[in-house]
């Protein structure tokens, strides 16, 4: 099996194909290395440095002929799109459906598509939310990322068999601190060099918070079914920012507290995703708690430096 991975040098794509390698599958990577790094992609691994909306991606999905696309290329952060909705939307929406086109062209036998639970439930009814849930993006990127989803939607009623993962706030080792996304990561990096993170809001706002390695296991179960299905990728849990800043300050031996500052337009209050579904279509369910994770990735951020 060949399987093209796009972003697949950045946090979690790097995950998802090293997974795909330790199955033994031939793994080809798009990614134009804005925020993903080489040293995430195992030597054997073909790496093609291309945005997906460069024109020579065609080029490469010819050439290569993948059995599966498993796209993870995106404009990742909330407070991104709020700022430059059109930049948001041109990379994932219309990046994204030009690469779903080109799937279809070159025969390819299934998509797999990295979506969002959060940002495209919005402010949730109830909790934990399951599939069914209504759709109330608060920001951009939700929006975009439902875009993505009912055009592989439709495009599945042409014969394309799909899978949609809808991912709740992944965290773990390779995970950017630098940028505006990734709460776990840019915590730890703070904590280690003695400074106290930035707490936005009161702290009281929860969060889902799902191991990579997880995620990168779900990927590699959604590209083995048949079936086409959407499933949230998540442990059910609410866990508040203020008690993931006593976590991460209890291991790394940080003292004193975080600085607050306004909320950001986007994000939202409260979420968990039910997982059921995932369990149910993929037999998935999360293996690391977050007990576990945070300390694997504080571990991974200190040998780090």
């Amino acid at each position: 099996m060949k399987v093209l991975v796009t972003g697949g040098a950045g946090f979690i794509g790097s995950h998802v194909v090293d997974a795909y390698v330790s199955a033994g599958a031939d793994v080809v990577v798009v990614d134009n290395f804005a925020t993903g790094r080489r040293e995430y992609i195992p030597s054997k691994v073909r790496v093609y440095e291309l945005d997906i909306r460069a024109p020579e991606l065609e080029e490469v999905i010819a050439r290569e002929r993948p059995d599966v696309v498993n796209h993870h290329a995106a404009q990742a952060s909330v407070s991104a799109s709020v700022r430059d909705p059109r930049g948001d939307a041109e990379i994932n929406i219309l990046g994204t459906l030009r690469l779903f086109l080109l799937s279809i062209q070159y025969s390819v036998h299934r998509i797999i598509f990295a979506s969002t639970g959060g940002a495209i439930y919005g402010n949730p009814e109830t909790l934990p939310v399951d599939e069914t849930h209504r759709e109330a993006p608060l920001a951009p990127y939700g929006i975009s990322k439902q875009t993505g989803e009912a055009y592989l939607r439709f495009l599945g009623a042409q014969g394309l068999p799909w899978a949609i993962l809808r991912y709740a706030n992944v965290y773990g080792p390779r995970q950017d601190p630098d940028g505006e996304a990734g709460v776990v990561a840019i915590f730890t990096q703070a904590l280690l060099r003695k400074r106290p993170p930035t707490i936005f809001g009161d702290g009281t706002q929860t969060r889902d918070f799902v191991y990579v390695e997880d995620v990168a296991h779900a990927n590699l179960l959604a590209t083995q079914v048949s079936s086409s299905n959407l499933a949230n990728i998540a442990t059910g849990a609410e866990t508040s920012i203020n008690e993931l800043y006593r976590r991460l300050a209890a291991l790394t031996d940080a003292r004193g507290p975080a600085t607050f500052a306004a909320p950001r337009p986007g994000d939202v209050t409260r979420i968990a995703l039910n997982p059921h579904r995932a369990k149910a279509w993929l037999s998935w369910s999360p293996r690391t708690d977050l007990a576990e994770g945070l300390r694997r990735t504080v571990d991974w951020f200190r040998a780090r430096g």
